[in-house]
């Protein structure tokens, strides 16, 4: 399929991904007596949603979707979370919060270090769903967000339709050992695999700095001339990437396909210096985490929730544009 009937096909609206069935009934739940008495008395709960990092770029709009669920669903939301992707700091914030946590939402910094504490906070009686980075190892109620390997097996798909198949990829990561780098990486390397014409060079671990990012990739490219396509990961090595490719007017020769609708990449994919971007609904995300946890403690049966894949491209970026 050519690259252009590729995206107009996407630009049709989210392409939604699958999901191992996880329904939960809140009759197999023993939810604590606690929450059970402020159902009862119709007091308002008190959800807590930790993110894994309130200062990123990505933060404001996940605080957004979870003001709005608490408006809708008429509970008190918190959205709490280290500053920096720190475990240490989001466990011990939560194990101090545990006593006044009607249900948690979790986003976790890592997967490992945070399925323990989940577990502890499910076996007191309280609800736990993860959202935005799940963590399947634990045993939390529900998931809302992207498929987070597949997500990265449908940019890795984008890259090789932008470059026709065959060609040199280098993929940006702000954090490649994190596990939704790494599960995001796992996506895009199967796909990019499957294309026998494409060879990955390296995966470039740029930091968080805006001005690092930039000079890691500025850095690398000058070391990997021959490269045709950057691949990132997530929101803020995209527009770095693109920015590259403007500065360098290599739009003719250097492809770029990333992660989330930042301002900055928004008009980077107008000006054709960015191919495509996925946007993965973070405000949706936000709102998720509060209303499957206020509905499961008001007794309804919730499961996965997913919010799909948004595929942008200068065909249909405008959209976002006039937002």
């Amino acid at each position: 399929m050519k690259a252009r009937h590729l995206f107009l096909a996407a630009a049709l609206g989210l392409v939604p991904l699958q999901y191992a069935h996880a329904e939960s009934k809140p009759a197999d739940f023993p939810l604590a007596e606690r929450i059970k008495s402020k159902v009862a008395a119709g007091t308002p709960l008190d959800i807590y949603v930790s993110y894994h990092d309130v200062s990123n770029e990505f933060a404001p709009f996940m605080k957004a979707g979870v003001a709005k669920a608490a408006e809708a669903d008429k509970v008190n939301a918190n959205f709490i979370g280290p500053v920096g992707a720190d475990a240490d700091g989001q466990i011990s914030e939560i194990e101090t919060l545990i006593g006044k946590i009607d249900g948690l939402a979790i986003s976790s910094v890592s997967t490992d270090a945070l399925a323990p504490l989940i577990d502890r906070v499910l076996a007191a009686g309280i609800p736990v769903v993860t959202f935005n980075t799940d963590n399947p190892d634990s045993k939390r109620l529900a998931f809302a967000g992207q498929d987070l390997v597949q997500s990265g097996r449908e940019a890795g798909k984008l890259m090789a339709t932008t470059l026709g198949g065959k060609g040199k990829v280098m993929i940006t990561t702000i954090d490649a050992a994190a596990q939704w780098s790494l599960d995001r990486e796992k996506g895009a390397r199967e796909a990019l695999a499957a294309e026998g014409g494409i060879e990955v060079i390296q995966t470039l671990n740029t930091g968080t700095d805006p001005q690092e990012i930039y000079s890691a990739i500025e850095n690398a490219m000058l070391a990997n001339p021959t490269v045709t396509g950057i691949l990132s990961l997530e929101c803020c090595s995209t527009p770095a990437a693109g920015t590259w490719v403007e500065r360098n007017k290599a739009a003719d020769k250097v492809k770029v396909v990333g992660f989330d609708l930042l301002d900055q990449t928004v008009g980077l994919v107008e000006s054709g210096n960015i191919q495509a971007t996925i946007d993965q609904a973070p405000e949706k995300q936000g709102y998720a985490a509060v209303d499957l946890l206020a509905k499961f403690i008001k007794g309804e049966t919730i499961d996965n929730l997913d919010t799909g894949v948004g595929i942008y491209t200068k065909e249909n970026i405008g959209e976002v544009a006039k937002k």
